[in-house]
């Protein structure tokens, strides 16, 4: 029997968010179904926001083929980077 993680989160970083905001965008769309949490976050000062951002992502349990497939989806976008941490 295959056992599943009991928590995974995943951080996305992206590494110019105007190129890339809306083809991740669609992929958390499509994979939003399997998010428990997400948090965005990216550097702001007074009048200009950072072109990186950085996106945290909690997935329901037992979602560990989907966590897989949006993981490899978003590698293939340019200066897109993940990181998977399993509980």
């Amino acid at each position: 029997m295959e056992q599943f993680k009991e928590k995974i989160i995943m951080g996305i970083s992206v590494g110019h968010r105007e190129k890339e905001a809306l083809e991740v965008q669609k992929l958390l769309t499509e994979y939003g179904c399997y998010v428990k949490t997400r948090l965005g976050l990216h550097e702001a000062s007074n009048n200009a926001c950072s072109s990186k951002g950085l996106i945290i992502l909690e997935f329901i349990p037992n979602s560990d083929d989907k966590v897989q497939e949006l993981e490899d989806k978003l590698a293939a976008i340019p200066d897109v980077k993940t990181g998977i941490m399993e509980f």
